[in-house]
């Protein structure tokens, strides 16, 4: 039998509240809140730009997160 598969909704969250955390507190807010997928980049990372339901991205510089998106 195949599994059953997750849920792909969203948190109800706001991105920005992000910006000017430490990346490991954010992180860890972000998990507390529902992602399933938390990435950090540093500024300028080529990323493919595909969705992925249930990630929030940290664009991170000197360990404080700078910019953040969903997907």
């Amino acid at each position: 039998m195949a599994p059953i598969p997750t849920s792909s909704a969203q948190p109800d969250d706001t991105p920005e509240t992000y910006v000017g955390l430490d990346e490991r507190r954010a992180e860890r807010l972000a998990r507390a809140r529902g992602w399933t997928t938390v990435r950090s980049l540093p500024p300028g990372t080529f990323i493919t730009m595909e969705f992925v339901a249930g990630r929030i991205n940290f664009e991170v510089a000197d360990d404080t997160v700078t910019r953040c998106w969903v997907g």
